[in-house]
């Protein structure tokens, strides 16, 4: 079989097997659609200053939420996902098959960008009809080439995470204790002027903040030109890029000693 159906084979099952268990659609898919409603809900469609000019509420939440939705389809899923296999002692079995460990990984990066996609264009689709949010013709591309370099690297910090976490259960609460105070301090939830500069500051040193404002750039009617934040998607990338080595590194397929 040549490698190019191994991935797809495993790619296949890979989504079977994550659209067939409600409490991961749950998580991943449900949560982000509960909370871009929560927020506009809550704190209205009024305006809100962003770079020295005013947008619509709803068009803020929407790229930050998809941000949200992307890092819980990637990162937080891969994480606690790729935790309990190992200390179940399946990922010691897939080594044992001859399934190649790259197959194995490349089936669930797979998976976990077409999750990432499918639920931001829900989220995009929502927004645009219930909210009249919708991106800009000319900055669509920039969005989805952002969307698509997210989603690599909060892969990639997803399988490096997996190194410091060190049973299934202790998988949730210690993703989540690094994804959501990042989410408030990096302007999904407030806007950055409600933000204090020292928070700001820390923010500034993680990709949570720059993947937002690369995705608030698509979205904001007043960008010009081709809505591609580069420097922003460069810091993204060089957290990937950090991500991909340190699980390169330190990744286990075996179960933790205790």
């Amino acid at each position: 079989m040549s490698n190019a159906r191994l991935v797809w084979h495993q790619f296949r099952y890979d989504q079977k097997t994550f659209w067939r268990d409600p409490a991961a659609v749950g998580f991943t898919v449900g949560f982000p659609l509960i909370f871009l409603f929560i927020f506009v809900t809550i704190f209205g469609n009024e305006s809100t200053v962003v770079n020295g000019h005013e947008i619509k509420g709803s068009t803020y939440y929407v790229p930050g939420i998809v941000g949200l939705g992307l890092i819980s389809a990637t990162y937080v899923n891969l994480a606690i996902s790729l935790t309990t296999l190992r200390e179940r002692g399946i990922l010691k079995r897939v080594q044992s098959t001859p399934l190649p460990g790259w197959a194995f990984m490349a089936g669930r990066i797979g998976t976990a960008i077409v999750v990432t996609l499918l639920l931001s264009a829900v989220l995009v689709a929502l927004g645009r009809i219930v909210y009249g949010v919708s991106i800009p013709d000319s900055t669509l591309p920039a969005a989805l080439v952002t969307l698509l370099i997210g989603a690599a690297t909060f892969c990639s910090l997803g399988f490096a995470i997996t190194t410091v976490i060190p049973t299934e259960n202790a998988a949730p609460p210690i993703t989540n204790a690094v994804a959501l105070p990042l989410y408030f301090i990096s302007g999904l939830f407030i806007p950055s002027g409600e933000i204090p500069d020292g928070m700001q500051r820390v923010a500034d040193l993680f990709p949570v903040k720059p993947l937002f404002e690369a995705l608030l750039k698509a979205f904001d009617p007043t960008t010009t030109g081709s809505g591609l934040a580069l420097g922003d998607l460069a810091v993204v990338a060089g957290w990937g890029v950090g991500g991909v080595a340190v699980a390169l590194l330190t990744f286990k397929w075996t179960p933790r000693e205790r």
